[in-house]
């Protein structure tokens, strides 16, 4: 009976009692997704701080990216390598929970 799930047992603790499989596949895809945007929000944060201060220096400091690099094209330089980071910690996060979540509930 597909509908009926009383007799569920939960074989780990990440399971919820009462899941059918396709539930608990549902519960750990959206798990996977959220350590993955919260990796990659950490990721984006220390990428635009570590991008936007040399970036700033050399524009203050540098006559070449003075007269090179107008705003628009500091800000582009931060969000592009904020943007990367982010997707790329993302979805290496999304990947390696998803390994890990497969390789644990794997039965021969």
């Amino acid at each position: 009976m597909a509908g009926d799930r009383s007799n569920v047992q939960a074989s780990s603790p990440l399971e919820m009692k009462g899941l059918g499989p396709l539930d608990q596949k549902i519960v750990m895809a959206k798990r996977c997704g959220h350590e993955g945007v919260v990796a990659g929000t950490r990721a984006a944060v220390l990428a635009t701080i570590a991008s936007a201060v040399p970036t700033l220096a050399s524009v203050r400091m540098s006559p070449w990216a003075k007269r090179n690099l107008n705003p628009t094209a500091q800000a582009l330089i931060v969000s592009l390598v904020a943007g990367s980071a982010y997707f790329i910690v993302a979805d290496k996060t999304v990947l390696a929970t998803a390994r890990k979540n497969s390789f644990q509930h794997w039965q021969p």
